[in-house]
C-alpha cells in the first residue's frame, strides 16, 4: 500500500498536469484571500473572480514552455511566491486597512512595528495559505517524493508547449494592461484598485507605478497646480465664515501640539469598572475644546499622522513622505511660526534614524530637534521608546529654556502598537481595572491609554509649575487607530454603551482619534464637525494672523463641513462615502445629491494637488 501510495504521488508531481493542479490551488488561495479580507470581501464580484482566475492560468501556462522538470519546480517556486504574498497582504490589511505596496520594501527597518503585533494579527485560516507547500516539502524531505529529470521531448511536443506558453503570456499581457487601465482609474482606493484589477493586477500596476511615480502626479508644475489651488480655495471661501471670532488673538502667545500614539476617540469620558480609562485628557478636554470628530488621514504611521500636522497636506503612502520624499519643501508649520520669530522646536523619544525625523526635520526651519538622545534621563524605555513620564517631564525643561514665544510638536509613543508596556517600571500607574478584558489585546491597549493619561496629567503639572500652561495655545490628537477595525473585544465593548452600532459606525470609529485644543479664553467649547489633522495649521494660522502658504486644511473654527480622508473616503456632518454613500445616522446606503457629488469632486482635487506637490516636489 506505501509503495502503491509513493507510486502515484510520484506519478501527479511528475505529470504534466501538475502545473494545472497548482493553478488550482491558487486559484483557491485567492479566493480564501478574497473572502478573508475585511471590507474587500464585501463587494468582490463575479468579474473580479473571473479575471483573478485568467490571471492564474495564463501566468502557470506560460511555464509550459519549460521542460517538464523544469516547469514543475518553478510551478512550486511560484506557488510560494504567491502564498506569502497573500499572507503578508493579509496581515498588512489587518494591521492597517491597506495594501501591501512594492514602495514599502524601503520602509524595512521599520518592520518591528508590524511584528510587535503579529499575535494580534495570525489567523488559523491563513495556514491554508501554506497547507499544500507544507505537505509538498515534507513529502521531499521524507523522500515519498522526488521531481525527475525531464525525457527528451519530441519536436511536436515542444512546439506544441511553447505555442501554449505564447499564447498564455499574450492573455497574461493583455489581462495585465486592462488591469492597469482598470487600478488607474482609483488611483488613491486600493480597495476598488483590487476589484477591479484583481489582487495580481494591482500588484503588477503597483510595480510598474513605484518604477514610474511620477505618471501619478496629475499636476506637472506649479503654475498649473497653484491654479487648481487657488480655485478650489475661492470655492471654499463659502465655508470661511467664523462661528468663534478670534482672528489673530493668540498673537505672541506660546504653542505646544502633542501627538498621541494610537489614541482612538472612544477612549474620551468612558469607564470601565468605575474607573475613567482616560481622566487627565478627559479634564483638558472637558474644560477646554473638545475636538469630537477628528479624523486620521494616515495609513496607521505615525510619520503619515506628523506629516499632515506639519504640512497640511495628504499623506502619499506608508510612511514615504518622510523616508522616500524627506528632501522636498513644504509650506510647513515651522516655517509658518518663523514669519513672527517664533523659536521652533520637534520632540520625540526615539532615535533620529526612526522614520528618518533627523532628516526630515534637519530639511525643516526646525531650531531644536529634540530625540533621544538629547535627552539626559533615558532610564526608562516604554515600548522601545523613552517613556511618556520622561519625555514629558524633560520636554517642559527644554521649552523653559526657549527663547518666546515658541512653537513645539510633541511626539509621545509609550502607547505604542503592542501594548504590553514592556519596559515600564512601576506598573503601579495604571490606574484601571479591565476586567474581563484582562490580558486581551484590547484590555491591554486599554492599560497602555491610561498610561499615556497618566503621564499626559503629569505633563500638564509640569507646564503650570513652570508658568506655561495658562497663556499658551495647546492642542492635544491621537496619531492613528490602535486597534484593528473589528477587533471583538472593542465592538463588545462599544456594544454595550450602544447596542445599535452599525457597519458605518464600525469603520467611523476606525479612523476617529481623540482631539482636543486649549485656546485662551475659551472655554467649554465644543466642535462636532468633521474635521481632520490637516485643518490643525490653518487654525493655528487663523489665531496668530499667519500666512499658511498651500494648505489643504480649513480653519476649524469655520464652518466647512466635511473632510476627505487619502484613501478616497469622506467624512460629513451626516454622510459617509466609502465607494458608496451611507447615512450616518441609520447606516444605509443613500443616493448622492448634487452636494455630495460636489463634495466628491472636492476631494479628488485635493487629492490631486496634494500627491503632485509630494512626487513633484512643487513648493521648491
Amino acid at each position: 500500500m506505501k509503495e502503491k501510495t509513493k507510486e502515484i504521488l510520484n506519478r501527479i508531481i511528475n505529470s504534466n498536469f501538475f502545473i494545472i493542479l497548482l493553478a488550482v490551488f491558487i486559484i483557491l488561495k485567492t479566493i480564501l484571500f478574497y473572502k478573508n479580507t475585511v471590507c474587500i470581501s464585501e463587494k468582490i464580484d463575479k468579474i473580479t473572480i473571473k479575471y483573478s482566475i485568467i490571471f492564474v492560468c495564463s501566468l502557470v501556462a506560460i511555464l509550459y514552455i519549460l521542460p517538464k522538470r523544469a516547469r514543475n519546480i518553478t510551478g512550486i517556486i511560484l506557488n510560494t511566491i504567491i502564498s506569502i504574498i497573500f499572507f503578508a497582504d493579509n496581515l498588512y490589511y489587518s494591521y492597517s486597512s491597506n495594501m501591501l505596496s512594492v514602495l514599502q520594501i524601503t520602509n524595512i527597518q521599520y518592520g518591528e512595528e508590524i511584528m510587535s503585533t503579529l499575535p494580534m494579527l495570525l489567523k488559523p485560516y491563513q495556514i491554508l495559505y501554506f497547507i499544500d507547500i507544507i505537505i509538498l516539502i515534507i513529502l521531499f524531505v521524507t523522500k515519498w517524493v522526488k521531481i525527475e529529470k525531464s525525457k527528451k521531448s519530441k519536436i511536436q511536443y515542444i512546439i506544441i508547449r511553447t505555442l501554449i506558453g505564447l499564447v498564455s503570456f499574450y492573455v497574461f499581457v493583455n489581462t495585465s494592461v486592462y488591469a492597469n487601465e482598470k487600478f488607474l482609474e482609483d488611483p488613491y482606493n486600493r480597495d476598488i484598485q483590487i476589484k477591479k484589477a484583481t489582487i495580481y493586477g494591482y500588484h503588477i500596476s503597483d510595480i510598474l507605478n513605484a518604477i514610474d511615480g511620477s505618471k501619478q502626479a496629475k499636476y506637472k508644475n506649479k503654475e498649473d497646480m497653484q491654479k487648481a489651488y487657488d480655485s478650489l480655495k475661492e470655492e471654499y471661501n463659502k465655508y470661511s465664515e467664523i462661528y468663534i471670532d478670534y482672528a489673530g488673538a493668540m498673537e505672541g502667545k506660546n504653542v505646544i501640539i502633542v501627538q498621541l500614539e494610537s489614541m482612538q476617540e472612544f477612549l474620551v469620558n468612558k469607564t470601565i469598572n468605575g474607573k475613567e480609562i482616560t481622566p487627565n485628557l478627559n479634564k483638558f478636554i472637558n474644560e477646554n475644546i473638545n475636538i469630537s470628530n477628528m479624523f486620521m488621514q494616515s495609513y496607521s504611521t505615525t510619520a503619515d499622522s506628523e506629516f499632515s500636522t506639519i504640512t497640511s497636506l495628504y499623506p502619499v503612502e506608508n510612511g514615504m513622505a518622510f523616508s522616500r520624499y524627506y528632501k522636498n519643501t513644504y509650506d510647513d508649520i515651522f516655517k509658518m511660526f518663523h514669519q513672527k520669530d517664533y523659536t521652533t522646536s520637534y520632540m520625540h523619544g526615539n532615535l533620529g534614524y526612526f522614520w528618518n525625523r533627523a532628516n526630515v526635520y534637519g530639511n525643516m526651519q526646525v531650531d531644536h530637534i529634540e530625540l533621544k538622545d538629547s535627552f539626559e534621563d533615558t532610564s526608562e524605555d516604554v515600548m522601545g521608546y523613552l517613556s511618556d513620564e520622561l519625555l514629558y517631564k524633560q520636554a517642559v525643561e527644554k521649552l523653559k529654556n526657549y527663547k518666546e514665544p515658541f512653537m513645539s510638536l510633541i511626539v509621545s509613543a509609550s502607547s505604542h502598537t503592542g501594548f504590553t508596556l514592556d519596559g515600564l517600571q512601576d506598573r503601579g500607574k495604571i490606574n484601571l481595572d479591565v476586567g474581563k478584558y484582562k490580558d486581551t489585546f484590547f484590555g491591554n491597549y486599554l492599560e497602555s491609554a491610561n498610561y499615556a493619561d497618566y503621564s499626559f496629567g503629569i505633563f500638564i503639572d509640569e507646564l503650570k509649575k513652570a508658568g506655561l500652561y495658562d497663556d499658551s495655545v495647546i492642542i492635544v490628537y491621537g496619531d492613528h487607530n490602535g486597534l484593528d477595525m473589528y477587533n471583538n473585544e472593542m465592538l463588545d465593548f462599544l456594544g454595550e454603551l450602544d447596542g445599535n452600532i452599525t457597519d458605518t459606525d464600525i469603520k467611523l470609529n476606525y479612523i476617529r482619534v481623540l482631539a482636543g485644543m486649549k485656546i485662551p479664553g475659551l472655554n467649554n467649547l465644543r466642535i462636532d464637525k468633521p474635521v481632520s489633522k490637516l485643518d490643525i495649521k490653518p487654525t493655528l494660522a487663523y489665531l496668530f494672523n499667519l500666512d499658511s502658504g498651500v494648505s489643504l486644511g480649513t480653519n476649524m473654527l469655520a464652518r466647512k463641513d466635511f473632510i476627505c480622508l487619502n484613501n478616497e473616503r469622506i467624512v460629513t456632518e451626516n454622510y459617509y462615502f466609502d465607494e458608496n454613500w451611507y447615512d450616518i445616522k441609520t447606516g444605509e446606503i443613500v443616493e448622492p445629491n448634487e452636494e455630495l457629488k460636489k463634495y466628491y469632486n472636492d476631494m479628488e482635487i485635493e487629492l490631486d494637488i496634494s500627491k503632485s506637490i509630494v512626487l513633484e516636489n512643487l513648493l521648491k
